[in-house]
């Protein structure tokens, strides 16, 4: 799976156990009163693999394992996050996520015969330093956006971003670069 190779997602006991493990630390997060900061930190303590510093991820946030997950310095995410982390997803320094966002580096098979095996495929996702992702957007698996990048809203990013660029749309493209 970390490898970016073939693996059985729907099938291998060992990562269904792992993902139902994380799925109940995030409904327990997100039902969670919001007043109780204490506690919600202590659950995303236990979800998240990685953190360089202060983060926010307001409720409700979901993810498959959160041990492939690592957080930068000053990271925020509005409402309704999204990380499928079958790799890696890293995030850089002072990145802020607009709500209903997907980062998603799981990705299936276009043959029937082995998509209907269960097979799927994971590529990490790597998110630069500075970088603001607009309300709605998808990012897809193997994508790198760079350092002060901005990603328009309602945008799927199916390839790379260079740094500074400003980027919108279906698929995703850059509009103009700083």
């Amino acid at each position: 799976m970390l490898c970016g190779e073939l693996y059985n997602a729907n099938y291998d006991l060992e990562l269904i156990a792992e993902r139902h493990a994380c799925k109940v630390l995030c409904q327990q997060y997100n039902t969670l009163p919001y007043e109780n900061e204490t506690e919600r930190r202590a659950l995303l303590g236990c979800i998240i693999g990685n953190s360089s510093g202060d983060y926010i991820i307001e409720p409700s946030f979901w993810c498959d394992y959160g041990y492939n997950i690592s957080l930068g310095k000053n990271f925020y995410a509005n409402h309704n996050l999204v990380i499928l982390d079958a790799a890696p997803v890293i995030f850089g320094d002072n990145v802020f996520v607009a709500p209903n966002c997907c980062f998603t580096t799981a990705g299936h098979p276009l043959d029937v015969e082995l998509r209907n095996k269960g097979l799927e495929y994971a590529k990490p996702i790597t998110i630069g330093n500075n970088v603001w992702i607009g309300a709605g957007v998808t990012v897809l698996p193997g994508v790198t956006i760079g350092d002060n990048a901005t990603i328009g809203a309602g945008s799927v990013v199916n390839k790379d971003i260079p740094s500074g660029a400003v980027a919108a749309g279906v698929p995703c493209r850059v509009l103009r670069q700083e």
